[in-house]
């Protein structure tokens, strides 16, 4: 495909695009918020020189907390600039960086849009994190002369079979960033068989992230409301059609007393999997709701609050990872060992590959592929609290041993940006 027919077929969507904030807007309503900036429209500026990250949603957004941290640090003189794609991406970016930063929304990747946002914020720099590659926008980028980085950057096969079949388009795009700081050397090398120049392997921002100051005392409040001799699961991440699965392996397991904490992805599906509880006659309370020790007969907590993940992984036994039972490709299961717990995954972790097959080489973590080994690792791990201390204690050593990303990953921007003086 060339940029030219992308475009084209951009601007055939345009119409479209207002309808779609309207019907996401429909579950999550903060989509009707600011949604001029997604045309390239903004009141924010900065009369300083602008460093400008794009961190799609809440996972990248947390990536990215070590690097803003040095950066704020190493380039006071300049404005830190975050835009996002998502609302909750943008909450998260409130609640971690508050008023040290300006954030906006990444405008759709229609050419006018994208030469708006470059001109109104003339970056000196911009850096996209993980795989956001938007062909127009690195183009803008290119002819005005902004070094365009991508960094923590993940591909996987599935995902490069996808860019393969753009051809020129792809490469085109991936030749005109400056550098890119690859997660893995097969990440790596998947990016440069696409035509990727100057990629570097410096390894997963993930790991340089700390728990909040409040995360453990947190979790040990939220242990003393669950109850402190009850054994507690943990589904984290959930994603759509997983917390059937989850439901299934809780009840087979058949463990006495257990209380299980079951945490969606998205905020948008709290109701959806409050309803399933319902159909299935189960006795849970909500986390929003909940104020004094859960009552004995208690069977479920629902996870219906944002930003205290690892809280929740403070507070229990041991710990499932959403989004790897079925191909949404795996969430984040680096928080779960940073809090020294133990961690199930399931068959499908292509978005955490590396870390993944690391995890489980080292007894970190336990891959269950199906009903009868889910049910098998719970009463497993619940049986054996020395078993838990031993996974815990090995993910934890894990996450200690792969730090280093953020300082490789400041040094390369400094590369493009020289340091305050």
């Amino acid at each position: 495909m060339h940029r030219f027919f992308y475009s084209l077929l951009l601007y055939i969507l345009l119409p479209a695009m207002p309808l779609k904030l309207l019907w996401r807007a429909i579950k999550q309503p903060e989509y009707l918020q600011y949604w001029h900036e997604r045309f390239g429209f903004y009141a924010a500026h900065s009369d300083k020189a602008v460093i400008w990250l794009h961190c799609v949603s809440v996972g990248e957004t947390h990536a990215a907390a070590p690097l803003v941290a040095l950066l704020l640090q190493q380039y006071p003189d300049h404005q830190i600039l975050i835009s996002h794609t998502t609302p909750t991406g943008r909450a998260a970016s409130e609640q971690l960086f508050s008023d040290s930063v300006l954030r906006v929304y990444l405008p759709y990747d229609l050419p006018f849009a994208v030469n708006r946002f470059l001109k109104h914020f003339k970056p000196a720099i911009g850096v996209l994190l993980e795989t956001e590659l938007w062909f127009n926008l690195i183009a803008a980028c290119k002819q005005r002369h902004i070094p365009l980085l991508l960094v923590n950057a993940r591909l996987s096969e599935k995902s490069a079979s996808g860019y393969s079949r753009l051809g020129k388009l792809a490469r085109e795009g991936l030749h005109n960033l400056a550098a890119i700081a690859a997660q893995t050397s097969e990440d790596a090398e998947r990016l440069a068989q696409l035509g990727a120049q100057h990629v570097a392997v410096v390894g997963n921002l993930k790991f340089d992230v700390t728990p909040p100051n409040n995360a453990l005392p947190q979790g040990l409040y939220l242990r003393s409301l669950f109850g402190t001799q009850r054994p507690v699961f943990l589904a984290a991440s959930m994603r759509e059609g997983e917390e059937t699965m989850v439901l299934d392996a809780i009840m087979a397991a058949q463990i006495p007393n257990l209380l299980s904490v079951i945490v969606p992805r998205h905020p948008q599906r709290f109701g959806e999997v409050e309803e399933l509880l319902k159909r299935r006659g189960l006795r849970y309370e909500k986390r929003s709701n909940l104020k004094q020790m859960v009552a004995s007969d208690t069977q479920f907590i629902l996870g219906d609050s944002m930003s205290e993940l690892f809280s929740y992984y403070a507070s229990a036994d041991v710990c499932l990872i959403g989004g790897s039972l079925l191909p949404y490709g795996g969430q984040n299961l680096i928080e779960a060992m940073r809090m020294s717990k133990p961690v199930l995954i399931g068959e499908y972790t292509f978005n955490f590959k590396a870390v993944s097959e690391l995890a489980v080489a080292q007894c970190a973590a336990w891959r269950v592929k199906d009903l009868t080994q889910m049910t098998k690792a719970i009463q497993t791990l619940m049986a054996s609290p020395q078993k838990q201390v031993d996974m815990g204690t090995a993910g934890f050593a894990l996450c200690l041993s792969l730090q280093g990303a953020t300082q490789k990953t400041v040094a390369l921007i400094a590369k493009y940006l020289p340091a305050s003086v």
